[in-house]
């Protein structure tokens, strides 16, 4: 018989970044939603699941912010009074209590910038293009010169995404290197090793399943 899951079964968290004030998590594959449609319809049924995660993570859906997503590198300044959803770019910034970042991946990776100094985050959308196109540095440059975080400072952690043999490029090993040429220390980078492609019982894969796939929610915050 199938069992109706709850949240608690499908929010990851990664232990790399439970810090003092950094609120994270990924809302996995959620069982017995359909993803035979398109990316705005699919979205509409795990709609209350991402919102349940926000809540879950003990922040306000009001307070989400999430971005249009047009595999590029423009990255958007998230405060109190921005827009709840901008439109082209594939990163957002913040350093604002309480304000909660949303990225939809489905195989690019999600990439989670922490300054646990000046209490900033950034969550990014990094696929191929994005990551060729230097999302990861562009965003620690600009974490740099808006709040003042020192690259030296920050904490990177790449989440699930596809990679070889399912994917012809190592975007993952390639988000590590612009990394640690930004100047985060190889130390402070971190990548879960997950491939979205390999385990499609647990997350969603664009490739693999031949866009008929539903969307992760990668969720980054900072709380008071």
């Amino acid at each position: 018989m199938f069992s109706q899951p709850v949240i608690e079964d499908v929010v990851e968290t990664f232990p790399f970044l439970e810090l003092p004030g950094v609120v994270h998590g990924l809302v996995r594959r959620v069982p017995g939603v359909s993803v035979s449609m398109d990316r705005a319809k699919v979205l509409a049924p795990l709609q209350p699941w991402h919102d349940a995660a926000v809540q879950h993570l003990g922040f306000e859906v009001k307070k989400t912010f999430t971005a249009g997503q047009v595999h590029g590198a423009e990255i958007a300044v998230i405060t109190a009074d921005s827009p709840r959803w901008t439109a082209d770019v594939d990163g957002l910034m913040t350093n604002g209590p309480d304000l909660m970042l949303g990225i939809h991946t489905a195989d690019c990776a999600p990439v989670y910038l922490v300054d646990p100094v000046r209490r900033a985050v950034a969550l990014l959308h990094s696929g191929r293009k994005s990551t060729e196109a230097g999302i990861t540095p562009r965003a620690i440059s600009l974490m740099s010169s808006t709040y003042g975080t020192d690259p030296s400072d920050l904490l990177l952690l790449i989440g699930p995404c596809i990679r070889p043999p399912l994917f012809e490029v190592d975007i993952a090993a390639m988000i590590q290197r612009d990394a640690i040429a930004a100047g985060v220390p190889a130390s402070r980078v971190h990548d879960s090793g997950i491939c979205t492609g390999s385990s499609v019982d647990r997350y969603y894969s664009y490739r693999v399943e031949k866009g008929c796939t539903g969307r992760l929610l990668a969720l980054l915050g900072m709380s008071c």
